[in-house]
């Protein structure tokens, strides 16, 4: 109370202290107008005291802790780093970057399979340059992988459409069904129609051969994007249908998929399955 501490006078850890330790009373005495203007944590001071440290910097350091033990990455680089979460902290603060820098730059590093536990990957020397270099080399690998990922899954949209390119329609209607080939057909018909099919994941759906996308046309305007159908394989139904900006198509387009298609389709389906 006499050092003007008496926010400390509740502390037991404190008190006890005070009272066992006659170098510890020495040490507040001499940080005692410091540690009355910035109201250290009652573990900072303790900390900085058994282990000579600054005040800031060992507060900064429990900051820094109790705020990154909340990140989903907090027991990665904890792992990374044997545990000592105060070599990491130094480290981000001599580079003057965040935390979250570092995390895109163990990221990359992971996708490239590099050595985390060598230094020069763990902590190089000029982290921005290396950060930089490695988010590249990760960028560059991933479009390739991408591309790879790409073709095969529209290798596997691309079967799945001829496996089931029976149940299209082109006869003497008005109207033609389309069954798209490769998931940039959908993306087209969506932007085009202003709807989801090409970002709600119908791709996926299409391949696990859950529901299939077809594309009803005009027969004179075989290649405009004009109605947009998703149909069950299961329950052999229409699950949806839209037009332009998710609009319900007119009366004539509905009789041709429900009248005509429909049934035209139920029937495909059923010699497919002998």
């Amino acid at each position: 109370m006499k050092l003007n501490l008496k926010y400390y006078a509740t502390s037991k850890t404190i008190l006890k202290l005070i009272e066992k330790d006659k170098q510890f009373r020495k040490w507040l005495i001499k940080n005692k107008l410091e540690i009355y203007l910035k109201s250290y944590y009652v573990s900072t001071i303790i900390t900085a005291y058994k282990q000579n440290k600054d005040l800031d910097k060992t507060q900064q350091l429990e900051t820094f802790i109790k705020s990154f033990s909340k990140n989903e990455h907090y027991r990665e680089i904890k792992e990374l780093f044997n545990g000592n979460i105060e070599q990491f902290f130094n480290y981000i603060t001599s580079q003057q970057i965040d935390d979250s820098l570092y995390i895109d730059y163990l990221n990359a590093c992971k996708y490239l399979k590099l050595n985390m536990q060598e230094n020069k990957n763990k902590i190089p020397h000029d982290f921005k340059r290396w950060h930089d270099i490695r988010i590249d080399e990760y960028t560059t690998a991933k479009q390739k992988t991408d591309e790879e990922e790409r073709k095969a899954f529209n290798l596997k949209f691309l079967n799945i459409a001829n496996k089931y390119l029976s149940l299209q329609h082109n006869l003497k209607d008005v109207y033609i069904s389309i069954i798209p080939t490769s998931s940039e057909d959908l993306v087209y018909e969506g932007k085009k129609l202003h709807h989801c099919v090409g970002s709600m994941n119908y791709d996926q759906k299409f391949v696990r051969e859950e529901s299939l996308i077809f594309f009803i046309r005009n027969k004179n305007k075989p290649n405009k994007p004009f109605v947009t159908l998703e149909y069950s394989l299961k329950n052999h139904k229409i699950l949806q249908c839209y037009a332009d900006h998710n609009s319900k198509p007119d009366s004539k387009v509905m009789n041709f998929i429900n009248k005509v298609w429909l049934p035209y389709a139920n029937k495909q389906l059923r010699q497919l399955a002998i």
